[in-house]
């Protein structure tokens, strides 16, 4: 099983993610909401909500929004915002234990890219999905983004004859906007419309102190030798050349379907 599988490490993460991963992708989430109008009647389902960025975005439009996640610790911390308009849930979007067509909005924001059996993730998206409404995912590009993709240059750069194998196979699959149009199509929804969006990751250089929480939901890093994480985390330092932030530029898809 790789980390981002793995329910108790999302669950030790989830502090840590809200204060670091949220505000990022949190843009992205805005960027999504954005290419969808809802209203305060709107009924808005969060796939693989994480720590909540679109839920709590969404929350803002006045509409009913459901955010579920396969880790109890990343639920709290949406609970945790006590929205009335918000009900948080631990379910795997996998399976949704939800009825056929009861959703105005389905949005997954890098969730349902991360699962076992993204194909069925999507598919459970559609089927919850109203006729008439909008499924909404947002992928990265298919070398992952912020610290992801930071590592994965460095190890191209350090250790060339080394394969890296960190993307799930979503990421790859969907990094490529003709295989995304096939596999929302495949799922039932309609009329994809894509668009590549990028923000900037701003790295804390202090966190490179605590390397396991920077990269260790990665198997690029699991897989590196003690020296060889400290020759990462040298390459890092030299990277940000001073600098108490270093700026990762990270490319999303974000797709809005029909039902």
């Amino acid at each position: 099983m790789r980390e981002f599988e793995n329910l108790d490490r999302w669950d030790r993460v989830a502090e840590h993610y809200e204060t670091t991963a949220h505000p990022f992708t949190a843009r992205f989430a805005e960027a999504a909401l954005a290419r969808v109008p809802l209203t305060g009647s709107s009924r808005v389902l969060d796939v693989a909500a994480g720590t909540g960025a679109l839920a709590l975005a969404a929350a803002r439009t006045g509409a009913q929004v459901l955010a579920v996640d396969f880790s109890p610790g990343m639920v709290a911390r949406i609970a945790g915002a006590r929205l009335p308009n918000v009900d948080a849930r631990v379910m795997d979007g996998q399976a949704l234990a939800l009825p056929d067509g009861g959703f105005d909005a389905v949005f997954s924001i890098f969730g349902v890219i991360m699962f076992p059996d993204w194909r069925k993730g999507l598919a459970e998206m559609a089927r919850v999905t109203r006729p008439g409404g909008s499924g909404v995912v947002a992928t990265w590009q298919d070398q992952g983004a912020a610290t992801f993709l930071l590592l994965g240059e460095i190890r191209r750069r350090l250790f060339p004859e080394r394969e890296s194998r960190a993307m799930p196979e979503g990421v790859r699959a969907l990094g490529d906007p003709a295989g995304f149009t096939r596999a929302l199509v495949a799922a039932g929804y309609a009329a994809p419309r894509i668009d590549r969006v990028t923000f900037d990751y701003a790295l804390d250089v202090a966190m490179l102190d605590d390397p396991d929480t920077v990269f260790g939901l990665s198997p690029d890093w699991v897989d590196l030798s003690a020296a060889d994480r400290a020759a990462v985390i040298a390459e890092a330092r030299r990277m940000a050349g001073g600098r108490p932030v270093l700026p990762i530029p990270s490319t999303a898809l974000i797709a809005v379907a029909e039902r």
